[in-house]
């Protein structure tokens, strides 16, 4: 019988059992890797994700390491850790995972794709592990989120996948301002539905979006942030909102207040890094201003679908939901735009319209609310 560590919170138990059980599907003697940091937040989390997973006769091992911000290199122990190919990754971090030094340096290639991490390489390339990961998750976030219904959850997933793949393009314009099409032609969209149970399947928990990266070059508009915005040292809740001006793909402007100054500090902050980076030789010559470009590339556009989800200022949770949309800046999911930062903004009650081929266009959603909401509920899968 292995060890338990000692945890009284039953909720926390209860949210730990369903994520190793119901969206890993942990199987008996499966190895498992859990990464984490030092505070107490999110260590109370590791240790009982590790006994849930030790309960369910898995093999659970707990790497802890300092704290790590989205610029810095994680230990090289935790990436020999994930080279040594566990069947589950598990990332519990105060803010990040950290980078991977040798993976930055000398990327690892799969057929046409080269991924930076080990971890992206072995998940998305090989697709030899699954796994999840909770970058600034809290103990509240994680009892109250993770405990859904994930039937419903992944039935509506399976709803605007298709949308989102046929289309060439999409609309979103918001109360305050936001007016931006989206190029997604030969694009496809991913869900984060929670299901973790086979090689190659990985997301966050909580779970609750459906995401898509942008064509490369293709974003042109207003983006106007009102929910909250990442930086590189955290979350802000935006008071007074940012407007990002987006040309050919590319941020060319950020207006707004303190958050939009934060916002606008954190990218060039990464822009200068990534040339330091090169001069240093931790990326290759002539990647510095590869990676410095695509920081204020448009990476990602994700649709909230977490009902138990509320904006708190912790990107993880609020990004999840239900009735927003997010933008994020610089890096992408398909590979072909790598940035050091990858900073999410908040967009509330947003219409979004659908480009079809061809012309057509349709409303999947109007100032937050589904346009299949009714058909939702009349089929039984509200």
């Amino acid at each position: 019988m292995q060890g338990r560590y000692s945890i009284s919170d039953s909720a926390l138990n209860r949210a730990a059992e369903v994520a190793i059980k119901e969206c890993l599907g942990i199987q008996p003697q499966e190895t498992v890797l859990i990464i984490t940091n030092c505070s107490q937040e999110v260590n109370v989390i590791s240790r009982a994700l590790y006994n849930a997973a030790a309960e369910a006769e898995a093999r659970p091992t707990m790497v802890v390491q300092p704290r790590k911000s989205q610029l810095e290199f994680a230990e090289q122990s935790v990436y020999a850790a994930i080279a040594a190919n566990p069947e589950v990754v598990i990332s519990i971090s105060e803010e990040k995972l950290g980078k991977d030094r040798r993976g930055v340096q000398s990327p690892y290639a799969h057929g046409v794709r080269s991924y930076d991490s080990v971890f992206h390489y072995l998940l998305y390339g090989k697709k030899s592990i699954r796994a999840f990961w909770s970058p600034r998750v809290t103990r509240e976030i994680f009892k109250t989120t993770v405990p859904i219904d994930y039937g419903r959850l992944r039935r509506h997933c399976r709803l605007l996948l298709p949308l989102l793949d046929e289309a060439d393009g999409i609309e979103i314009r918001s109360p305050r301002g936001t007016e931006l099409f989206v190029g997604l032609a030969g694009r496809k969209a991913k869900a984060d539905d929670g299901d973790f149970s086979r090689p190659g399947l990985g997301g966050n928990l909580p779970a609750g979006e459906v995401f898509i990266s942008p064509a490369v070059g293709t974003a042109e508009g207003r983006i106007v942030f009102d929910g909250s915005v990442a930086s590189a040292d955290g979350v802000m809740l935006v008071r007074n909102v940012i407007e990002a001006e987006v040309k050919k793909g590319f941020v060319k402007e950020v207006r707004g207040g303190r958050e939009a100054e934060t916002l606008l500090a954190s990218i060039t902050r990464a822009e200068e890094q990534c040339r330091t980076m090169e001069a240093e030789g931790s990326l290759p010559q002539g990647q510095g201003e590869v990676y410095a470009r695509n920081t204020r590339h448009l990476g990602e556009l994700g649709i909230g679908l977490n009902p138990a989800a509320t904006i708190l200022g912790n990107m993880l949770c609020d990004e999840k939901v239900r009735g927003t949309c997010h933008l994020a800046i610089g890096y992408n999911y398909d590979e072909d735009a790598p940035a050091l930062i990858h900073l999410d903004g908040l967009i509330k009650a947003p219409t979004l319209t659908i480009i079809l081929p061809g012309g057509r266009r349709q409303v999947i959603m109007e100032e937050g609310k589904f346009s299949g909401e009714a058909t939702f509920r009349a089929s039984g899968r509200s």
